[in-house]
């Protein structure tokens, strides 16, 4: 069995307030528990990670000192934020492991988490920290075993800097994230009229991102929950946002169709997205006699699962 509690459930940037207090205002942190194994794993170090190590404080540190993995999706901003914030850091006896992908090759990952900690920034240097923090670099690998019968596969997917997805799998429980990440399209001029148009590199284009849209969906085929990014709709992915790394609705349900996901986790929510305005989405995307009996619905901060 894998434990799933979602933290933070935004994008972009924290969002607390009066209309975002059902869906939850964070940006993105999910924990996994494995109880039979007593593993414990945050997928994301947002903004949302400060309240979860305040939950561990109370519940974990009074057994023993904190010991915790931290596997990062990405390296932009909102998805960081939160590891200055998070006070298992600052314990002598904490042991932390912080896994992620870099874009470029000469930052290590220790300095890209870690540049936010600089006096300029912040009033604690990395160097100050009292946890056992290590720090490894991933790239795409469809098998990493971590021990205790967890294997992890991650997948390259598409976002402006290197981004991982990530499917962890334990006991024949499968858990998967696809976030922050776009449909692959082509890049080459499809226009006929265009004077750069090339037929056989716009044929070879429309291969090609066909071809990576089916990978990321044999990535996540059969999960038991897929968390994916569904920060637009598809008319707002169509009016100005392609190229931005983040999904519509829309995809997000069909890909997770297509792939036979059994529940489907929309995530990374706008900033701007109201309580209001998610409670209505829901009653359009939730119930969708097209997708048979996957379960779908919109991640809220709390919110606990079991798969």
């Amino acid at each position: 069995m894998i434990q799933v509690r979602f933290w933070g459930v935004r994008g972009s940037i924290p969002c607390p307030g009066p209309t975002t207090m059902k869906y939850g205002g964070n940006t993105a942190c999910i924990e996994l528990r494995f109880p039979e194994v007593g593993r414990h794993i945050i997928i994301d170090a947002g903004s949302g990670i400060r309240e979860l190590a305040n939950h561990m404080l109370a519940h974990d540190l009074p057994k023993g000192p904190i010991s915790t993995e931290i596997y990062l999706s990405h390296t932009h901003w909102d998805h960081i934020m939160g590891f200055p914030f998070f006070i298992p850091n600052y314990i002598p006896g904490t042991r932390i492991k912080v896994f992620g992908p870099v874009t470029y090759e000469d930052d290590p990952l220790e300095e890209v988490v870690g540049g936010q900690m600089k006096y300029r920034y912040f009033p604690v240097n990395m160097g100050e920290l009292a946890a056992d923090i290590s720090y490894t670099r991933l790239k795409e690998d469809p098998h990493i075993d971590l021990g205790d019968g967890i294997i992890l596969a991650t997948t390259i997917i598409n976002h402006p800097i290197t981004a991982l997805g990530y499917r962890f799998s334990f006991r024949g429980s499968v858990f998967c994230t696809a976030y922050d990440t776009e449909p692959f399209r082509n890049l080459f001029v499809t226009d006929p009229d265009d004077p750069s148009y090339d037929e056989l590199m716009a044929h070879e284009g429309e291969e090609a991102a066909r071809e990576q849209n089916r990978v990321m969906e044999n990535f996540f085929a059969g999960a038991d929950l897929l968390v994916h990014d569904a920060q637009y709709t598809q008319e707002e992915y169509e009016n100005g946002k392609v190229g931005w790394g983040h999904s519509s609705i829309e995809h997000a349900i069909g890909a997770a169709s297509r792939a036979g996901v059994k529940r489907l986790a929309l995530f990374h929510h706008d900033p701007e997205r109201t309580d209001t305005q998610l409670d209505g989405m829901a009653e359009i995307y939730c119930q969708n006699p097209s997708c048979g009996d996957m379960e779908i619905f919109f991640a809220r901060e709390g919110m606990v699962l079991e798969i």
